[in-house]
């Protein structure tokens, strides 16, 4: 059945793939966007150049759109862009999807004896601070994880959006990842550089690109409500991570255990103090699989390389 959906940044990275694959089912797309990034889909989408921070100007854009069947937002941050997306759509969509992150489960420590579960997550209970300068563009980083957990607090605490919370796991994708963590230990790799770590154990939960967004996709189209994790199988830390790099390129690398305490990602991006894996069993429930990191990992390294070089 076609739908009529609105992705929320969907002109790079994961919205991009999004877009494509939500085109190739049939549906018809809107994508809003602030306008800067170029798109391939040319007049197979609707645009709307937008400022996603500015409730003035969303509320304006859309005060004669849809309503939509879906809107994905790829660009809700923290609570301010949740209230702008409630005031926004509120009693105007079917279902709307706030892309989230494993970096979201932070807020519970790193000393976790099992993989983590929606529910571990009292997402209820998080403090939302509206006076805090969200859109400081100086503070986008320090302020990114707590800003993902009270954007999904916002949401749920306010219950007028038919609401349903991807959490996805760490994403790989090809020389298209701008976030150029993965090329970090691809280029440490091929400069023989040694990789400190602080523990060799403390495994992430990683998804491909391809995989996130056919994740999405699936999401948008069900009606469950409600967060749900996406991750495959196959955990890995850091040094594990870097090794697995030196076998794909069949170059030796060294790894040592760097200075105890240190912050997360401050030794390599995905170096952490202790495991943060995904529990997937409730989108399995559900339907879903998503398989494990040894079917495309490989590649994606590979892909990397090749940009390297």
């Amino acid at each position: 059945m076609t739908k009529n959906i609105l992705v929320i940044g969907g002109t790079r990275y994961i919205g991009r793939l999004l877009v494509q694959r939500l085109l190739r089912a049939g549906h018809r797309v809107t994508v809003a966007t602030c306008g800067y990034a170029p798109d391939p889909f040319g007049e197979r989408i609707a645009r709307v150049r937008v400022d996603r921070r500015n409730e003035t100007a969303m509320r304006n854009a859309f005060a004669h759109a849809g309503p939509f069947d879906v809107v994905y937002d790829q660009m809700c941050y923290n609570p301010l862009d949740a209230a702008i997306a409630v005031r926004t759509f509120a009693g105007r969509v079917g279902r709307y999807v706030m892309a989230s992150t494993i970096d979201a489960y932070r807020v519970l420590g790193y000393d976790h004896g099992r993989p983590l579960t929606e529910s571990d997550l009292a997402i209820e209970a998080q403090t939302i601070d509206t006076g805090y300068p969200w859109h400081d563009p100086c503070r986008a980083t320090e302020c990114y994880v707590a800003g993902k957990v009270q954007a999904e607090a916002y949401l749920v605490r306010d219950g007028s959006l038919p609401l349903v919370v991807p959490r996805l796991a760490h994403v790989l994708g090809g020389p298209e990842d701008f976030t150029g963590r993965l090329a970090h230990y691809v280029e440490l790799a091929r400069m023989n550089g040694v990789l400190e770590y602080a523990n060799a154990d403390a495994a992430l939960s990683f998804l491909p690109l391809r995989g996130a967004a056919d994740f999405l996709v699936w999401v948008g189209m069900q009606s469950f409500t409600g967060a749900v994790n996406g991750a495959c199988d196959g955990a890995l830390s850091a040094a594990r991570l870097f090794e697995r790099v030196g076998a794909v390129l069949d170059t030796p690398v060294r790894t040592r255990r760097g200075a105890a305490g240190s912050p997360p990602g401050r030794l390599s991006p995905f170096d952490v103090p202790g495991p943060m894996v995904l529990d997937t069993a409730r989108a399995q429930a559900l339907g879903y699989r998503f398989g494990d990191c040894d079917e495309w990992i490989d590649d994606t390294i590979q892909l990397h390389d090749l940009a390297f070089v």
